[in-house]
């Protein structure tokens, strides 16, 4: 059976609403970051000795910044990457590693999550993928014992249910597919979406080329998302993007369900009206670290 939900999925109106996930239905992002990705961070990377920079570090590359909402292999190696070139660290002789390994496994991999580098790591022996994998399974382990019982944004259900008449629906996230269903299904809204696309279908952009080929048109599909990737995967593919913007999730989804979703339907949502709501997603994720503005 292939590992692909949509292609389980049946086509059954003209158009498809894609939704990320953390951050963008749920407001998972803070807890899952500094509860359960940074702390094995620090300790499977060896940075106990910055682990202040560290968290900074990772905190800015997965949350405060354009790189928000990423696979979580390219954006902590951009936290290594921030962190190695502080002076703080410099000065205090810590090696931060590299991950060499990591980085030519994201090249020819896209697929990237713990299913795919804990089997790599073992077969080739490699001990950058060995740690990477060490800690990515620690990551799932500590989400599945900690997330729960943080419910989705207000009026994300409401939005679902007044799409559904005219509209097939899906997720589409970097989140592990197993995580997913278990968050849509604690919060009764898994009834809703025709598939959960997580990390082990394929990146976003991917997973809405997919979506593509089942026979939605592009301008027919619209993603909602919390991270200029999520706008990225859209825009690649020609689709409509929505942003949640950070911090301000409970105003984008009471726009969405008021406004945006009805003008989608109608045809009017492309051109002055997207690139306005772009605009002002823009202003809300920096690209330079507060250390060095």
């Amino acid at each position: 059976m292939s590992s692909n939900p949509l292609e389980q999925m049946s086509k059954k109106h003209q158009f498809l609403v894609a939704i990320d996930s953390d951050g963008c239905a749920f407001d998972s992002m803070e807890i899952k970051h500094k509860e359960c990705f940074i702390p094995p961070f620090i300790k499977h990377m060896g940075l106990q000795a910055v682990s202040k920079y560290a968290r900074e570090c990772c905190e800015f590359a997965n949350l405060y910044s354009k790189d928000r909402g990423a696979n979580r292999f390219p954006a902590y190696l951009k936290a290594l990457d921030l962190l190695a070139e502080r002076p703080e660290v410099q000065a205090r002789g810590a090696r931060i590693p590299t991950l060499q390994g990591v980085r030519d496994w994201i090249k020819r991999e896209s697929k990237l999550g713990t299913k795919t580098i804990v089997p790599e790591a073992e077969r080739s022996g490699d001990p950058d993928l060995k740690i990477a994998a060490a800690w990515s399974q620690e990551v799932d382990d500590t989400v599945k014992a900690i997330v729960h019982g943080v419910p989705p944004f207000p009026l994300l259900r409401e939005s679902l249910e007044e799409a559904l008449p005219k509209a097939d629906i899906i997720v589409c996230s970097a989140t592990p597919t197993g995580a997913l269903q278990k968050e849509w299904q604690e919060h009764d809204i898994a009834k809703y979406v025709g598939a959960i696309c997580g990390q082990e279908v394929g990146s976003k952009k991917e997973i809405l080329a997919a979506a593509k080929a089942k026979g939605w048109s592009a301008d027919k599909i619209i993603m909602i998302g919390d991270a200029p990737g999520d706008m990225a995967a859209a825009l690649s593919n020609a689709c409509r993007y929505f942003p949640i913007n950070p911090g301000h999730e409970e105003q984008s989804w009471y726009r969405f369900f008021n406004e945006s979703l009805e003008r989608f339907f109608a045809g009017t949502y492309a051109g002055a009206y997207e690139a306005e709501l772009i605009a002002e997603f823009d202003k809300y994720l920096p690209e330079v670290p507060p250390w060095k503005r």
